[in-house]
């Protein structure tokens, strides 16, 4: 477990955080550009080791009722790596239609032993399809690109 100094030193790496220190030694680091009412990316990071990062858009993470993920056992670089990606959750609002082309152009993408999938947007949702039969649909580009990264294919290979 990283203590509270390693803790603060990966958090304060992130310049378009602010630290607000608040009660019982915990610190708080807010995310004042966020697009949503949310603004608190670190939450009660304890002297004791404890704290939390808001983690509600963001996948593979189990979440309290309000949205953070406990991070007391975290490590250095997994801790970089949520602050990140809750900081980018927060940044732009997505839209159904995210941030590509909103067009009905079709892309591949590549797996092992030539597989291919395509990829369409179609009625704000992003239909991934195996040849004529689909696969998944997602609202978001950025969520293809996370499921396809994690099934292995890359984008025209």
């Amino acid at each position: 477990m990283l203590s509270l100094e390693e803790k603060l030193a990966v958090v304060a790496s992130f310049s378009e955080l602010q630290r607000k220190d608040v009660s019982l030694g915990r610190v708080n680091f807010h995310y004042e550009d966020s697009a949503y009412d949310k603004k608190i990316v670190v939450y009660h990071l304890h002297p004791n080791g404890n704290g939390f990062v808001y983690a509600d858009y963001l996948k593979g993470y189990a979440t309290d009722d309000k949205g953070f993920v406990n991070i007391r056992e975290f490590s250095a670089d997994e801790l970089h790596d949520i602050v990140e990606k809750s900081i980018r959750s927060l940044t732009v609002k997505e839209s159904k239609k995210a941030a590509k082309p909103q067009t009905d152009q079709e892309e591949y993408w590549y797996g092992e032993d030539d597989q291919k999938l395509s990829v369409t947007f179609v009625d704000d949702l992003w239909y991934i399809y195996a040849g004529s039969n689909l696969d998944c649909a997602f609202e978001t580009y950025e969520e293809v690109e996370e499921y396809m990264a994690e099934e292995g294919f890359e984008r025209n290979k």
